[in-house]
């Protein structure tokens, strides 16, 4: 029976694995992408390496992760370490764009090398985000909603008041999932391809 357990470092490459299967609207990233290894390195790695106390997976009957909840209980603190800790170890496999980008994989460098756009005035009442990503097989059994039960508590320990996620709009399942476990969306002006939505804590 699969189990959520606290973040490994053993897990680093299944994470990554799970981000790239899942990245691109919940579907296998890898035909979109020259390089889908520049995902996880944007939305999995610094999460696990700058707050591993916030992360979590699910681990099969193997203690093989397949899926994993993912956060930070500061955004803004994270945005600087993102940028003074975690860019120097990636900067040199994906250096910043000269120009516009004009592909995924531009597009991609371009939010590594701009943490920055994490901070959004709107959403200063929610300073936690996470991210959650599942293999399609364990996707409709209830993990989910366990996964944020389990994050929030441990947001709710460390005192943060409240979590928010971004999520591309027209990814109409994942809406569908977080309506049902109790995430609202907020409203953040000129928001883009994104929802916004939050959840309260405590």
């Amino acid at each position: 029976m699969p189990k959520i357990r606290p973040y490994r470092p053993s897990d680093r490459d299944a994470v990554y694995e799970i981000c790239v299967l899942t990245a691109h609207n919940g579907g296998d990233a890898r035909p979109h992408y020259q390089d889908p290894g520049i995902l996880p390195e944007i939305f999995a790695g610094p999460y696990v390496h700058l707050d591993p106390q916030f992360a979590f997976v699910l681990a099969d009957d193997e203690d093989r992760a397949v899926g994993y909840i993912i956060a930070t209980g500061d955004t803004e603190r994270f945005v600087r370490r993102f940028r003074q800790e975690w860019l120097p170890l990636v900067a040199d496999r994906y250096p910043p764009l000269d120009g516009e980008a004009a592909t995924s994989d531009e597009v991609m460098r371009w939010l590594l090398h701009r943490p920055e756009r994490m901070v959004v005035p709107a959403l200063v009442d929610y300073p936690a985000h996470l991210h959650i990503d599942l293999l399609p097989e364990y996707q409709r059994q209830g993990w989910g909603r366990q996964f944020v039960d389990t994050l929030a508590e441990a947001l709710a320990a460390a005192g943060v008041p409240a979590v928010h996620l971004g999520m591309v709009t027209e990814n109409t399942a994942a809406r569908a999932f977080y309506n049902r476990i109790g995430l609202h969306v907020i409203d953040v002006p000129d928001a883009g391809v994104l929802t916004y939505l939050g959840l309260k804590l405590g």
